[in-house]
């Protein structure tokens, strides 16, 4: 793959934004033409001035040291006899601000191979090298944090030979994962002007993307639009949570009609702030504006919808964030200058991930990043790709719950789609994890001293968990005991895994006999919910009644409200409902004072939070630091919606549903639940609805369930085993 060609860059170090050109000929008559690419940077390639393919922000984001994505396109309908082609690179997330390396030393690259094919059967490459001119061009700028700066004035620009650059090829893969596409196009939804005199589009959605505009300019005149979520109580454009990221377009016009649609950045936003632009005043139209969402080629495979219109925000809502924060990596955020692959957001969220959307290829190509990134001792860094540390660094931060997606990540995806050879590919990721675990913990089966005194580093613990004390982001759930639970956790599934590929671990289940052994002895006694919860659901609990019971009454003595962050509100509801509190879990989920899901949602929400009161009932915001309105970790509460209220779960015995339970547990405060997934065995329905109303009232429930395969269905405590079909109860 790409054995002739070689990388070039512009001579240029402060051309930042370089079109790299050849042109050519086509003597006979054609048969094929493919193209063969990738950069160091994005790129977008033009032949004969129109855009080859439809992937955005191409070649997508990999760790580059070790995989490279290089992409192919069936160009033949595009070439003529005399042809152009014209290859924008910009720094993307190779050597832009997200990359923490913008360096003169690490200028943006390109290589490239054109194989011609001709009717007679002779074929010609056209390949980069010493004879390519590279030149500027209409884009002046490009960063994801930053924004883009493009002047439409710009073209047939004078050009120079290109640099033939001495890097490596050994790293370069075909393309894995799913492409980077536009999807949703939405029109405003108002424009208005700010206490500020600042003019303000609001799309009415949350998203990430881009903005299109057509305008009528003379040459010269410069339109420059600005990015956010949210407006501040005082009804102001407020960009502060988005920290040191710009996120601004400028556009430079040339003369008459002109449309522009930024090329290799993106953003995240649901409003716009406008200046510049011609005309903008009074009843301005605004169908010269368009937002449109960017992110990876997943395709939708769940559906949930109930009697409570503010559920169903809530459900519409994690639906958007998952897709906001699926651009090739999945992200913390979209809009900030992070937008990092962190591992723990990935590791909470993939169940939910999974029944939202199909998202095999997207998580594989992900977790071959994870094991490229994982360090020679084991340890699983908490950003992949690793943008945060140097690739020699060995003691670097691997924080419980973040880390384990080394091992709850794969073996999710296997028992969703039941891939035997993913889960082969990834075991030995999963086993070195525990390994790591085992060689850092200073006490014998559980994992305690990893702290900034031992290590330099420390766990995440309950992040954002609300029990924390003041000035900390971090909850009051000990540290020790989440990374016990997790090591018991992830010990768990490598022997799961070791069973399932038929692999000898028998050393790990002695492992996890002693692990909960210990944890049981060490840990007694729980004083949070989240040590709660977490002992409930990984199955670390003694007595897990008991611990039911000072759960539930943990979360009555809080007026029936959560204090879970990032590790607890997972599995908060699966501790109860799994555990005889179904009637709590549903009343947490339909709760709407702060803290709560519902919370979001009456506070104009469209996508998840990062903090439960991001935004406050007076306006007023969490902080500037890290406020985040479009994070999908706290969405992961629709896994248990699709598996508790709705009943669908995946039987361990049987991964990829080849068999599967369905025991709904209905709430009679929702009226009715219809939940559809789309499986790989083929459709699952269910829907239950309350004729009148009658809480706890199982003759009130009337049941509509499709299974595509066997399946074991109980309703009221009463088990059926039955083929694929639909029943009514």
């Amino acid at each position: 793959m790409l054995e002739i060609a070689k990388w070039i860059c512009s001579p240029d170090s402060t051309l930042l934004c370089p079109e790299f050109v050849r042109r050519f000929g086509v003597a006979g008559e054609l048969r094929s033409a493919v193209l063969t690419i990738t950069s160091a940077g994005v790129y977008e390639a033009r032949l004969n001035g129109e855009r080859v393919g439809d992937f955005f922000m191409a070649p997508g984001w990999t760790d580059y040291k070790f995989r490279h994505q290089v992409q192919s396109y069936d160009v033949t309908s595009m070439l003529g006899s005399d042809n152009e082609l014209a290859v924008t690179v910009a720094s993307g997330w190779w050597n832009g601000e997200i990359s923490r390396e913008r360096r003169p030393d690490l200028p943006v690259m390109l290589i490239a191979e054109l194989e011609l094919v001709l009717a007679d059967g002779s074929r010609t490459v056209i390949a980069t090298g010493e004879d390519w001119n590279v030149r500027e061009c209409a884009v002046r700028f490009s960063d994801i944090y930053d924004g883009e700066t493009f002047d439409a004035r710009v073209h047939d620009a004078p050009e120079s030979a290109a640099k033939v650059i001495d890097h490596p090829k050994s790293q370069l893969i075909p393309q894995q994962g799913e492409k980077i596409l536009f999807h949703e196009r939405l029109k405003p939804v108002s424009t208005f002007v700010t206490p500020k005199g600042e003019r303000v589009i609001d799309f009415g959605q949350e998203i990430t993307g881009v903005v299109e505009f057509t305008v009528n300019a003379a040459a010269g005149d410069r339109i420059t639009i600005n990015f956010a979520e949210v407006m501040d109580s005082d009804g102001n454009f407020y960009t502060e949570n988005y920290r040191e990221a710009k996120s601004e377009l400028n556009y430079i016009c040339r003369d008459g009609v002109q449309t522009y649609r930024p090329v290799l950045s993106f953003f995240g936003f649901r409003y716009i702030r406008v200046t510049g632009f011609p005309d903008f005043t009074g009843d301005f139209d605004t169908d010269a504006f368009t937002a449109v969402a960017a992110y990876s080629d997943i395709k939708r495979t769940g559906w949930l919808s109930c009697g409570v219109p503010k559920l169903n925000r809530l459900f519409d809502n994690i639906i958007w964030s998952q897709k906001d924060n699926f651009l090739d990596v999945p992200t913390d955020c979209p809009q900030r200058n992070e937008r990092l692959g962190w591992t723990g957001d990935a590791e909470v969220f993939i169940k939910t991930a999974c029944f939202n959307f199909d998202t095999r290829r997207f998580y594989l190509k992900w977790l071959d990043d994870v094991a490229a990134d994982q360090r020679s001792n084991g340890a699983i860094p908490s950003v992949v790709p690793d943008v945060l540390e140097k690739i020699e660094q060995q003691d670097i931060l691997c924080s419980s719950a973040w880390a384990d997606a080394a091992t709850v990540c794969p073996w999710q995806l296997y028992l969703h789609y039941g891939d035997l050879e993913l889960l082969r590919h990834h075991f030995p990721m999963m086993r070195r994890w525990v390994d790591c675990i085992t060689s850092l913990t200073t006490t014998p089966d559980l994992w305690t001293g990893y702290n900034r005194e031992n290590c330099g580093h420390e766990h995440f613990g309950d992040w954002l968990g609300l029990d924390a004390k003041e000035g900390s982001y971090v909850g009051a759930s000990d540290r020790d005991l989440i990374a016990s639970a997790y090591y018991a956790l992830s010990t768990s599934l490598v022997c799961k895994a070791g069973h399932a590929l038929g692999i000898d671990v028998s050393e790990y289940d002695a492992l996890y006999e002693r692990i909960v052994a210990a944890f049981r002895a060490h840990y007694p006694e729980y004083h949070t919910q989240t040590e709660c919860a977490v002992a409930l659901h990984f199955g670390l609990a003694a007595d897990p009644k008991s611990v039911a019971d000072k759960l539930a009454g943990l979360i009555h003595a809080n007026g029936d409200l959560l204090t879970t962050g990032f590790v607890g509100t997972p599995y908060l509801l699966y501790a109860l409902s799994d555990n005889g509190y179904t009637e709590l879990a549903y009343t947490l989920l339909l709760q709407e004072k702060f803290p709560s899901w519902l919370f979001s949602v009456n506070q104009g929400a469209t996508t998840i939070w990062e903090h439960w009161d991001g935004l406050k009932e007076d306006g007023s915001f969490w902080s500037a630091d890290m406020n985040s309105f479009n994070h999908y970790a706290y969405g992961s509460v629709a896994g248990w919606v699709y598996e508790n209220a709705a009943g669908i779960r995946i039987r361990e015995d049987a991964p990829g549903f080849a068999a599967l339970r369905i025991e709904p547990k209905p709430d009679a405060r929702l009226g009715w639940l219809d939940v559809k997934y789309t499986s790989i065995k083929g459709d699952i329905h269910v829907k239950w609805v309350y004729d009148c109303g009658v809480k706890n009232a199982g003759s009130a429930v009337k049941y509509e369930i499709t299974v595509p395969c066997d399946a074991e269905i109980v309703i009221d405590g009463v088990s059926r085993s039955v083929p694929a079909g639909t029943y009514l109860f």
